[in-house]
């Protein structure tokens, strides 16, 4: 769906995190899902809309956050943190690269 150098992980948590996630938000939408087919859902000229706003919407925020962090290396300290802190990010990338456990003999 994507082109260019995006990789399959950049395209999940965009489409289903970032695009669903604000999709997701939307009463009109549930309403319009508990009411219709899937068919008739997908058709829905709302729906259509929704997205693109998402979209615009997803653009303008990463671009104004992602330039905040780059203009300030106390943001990039305090994404730091958080990622260091409720991110985890270093408990996930050793549980991502854990070596095999060795035989105990």
């Amino acid at each position: 769906m994507f082109q260019g150098e995006v990789t399959d992980d950049d395209q999940l948590i965009y489409v289903n995190t970032v695009v669903k996630g604000k999709l997701l938000e939307s009463a009109r939408l549930a309403q319009q899902a508990t009411n219709n087919t899937k068919e008739q859902f997908a058709n829905s000229p709302d729906l259509s809309k929704a997205i693109l706003d998402v979209i615009v919407d997803a653009f303008e925020a990463h671009s104004t956050m992602s330039k905040q962090a780059l203009d300030s290396a106390k943001g990039r300290a305090g994404l730091k943190d958080i990622l260091l802190g409720p991110g985890q990010l270093y408990e996930a990338l050793r549980s991502k690269h854990d070596p095999e456990p060795a035989d105990v003999e």
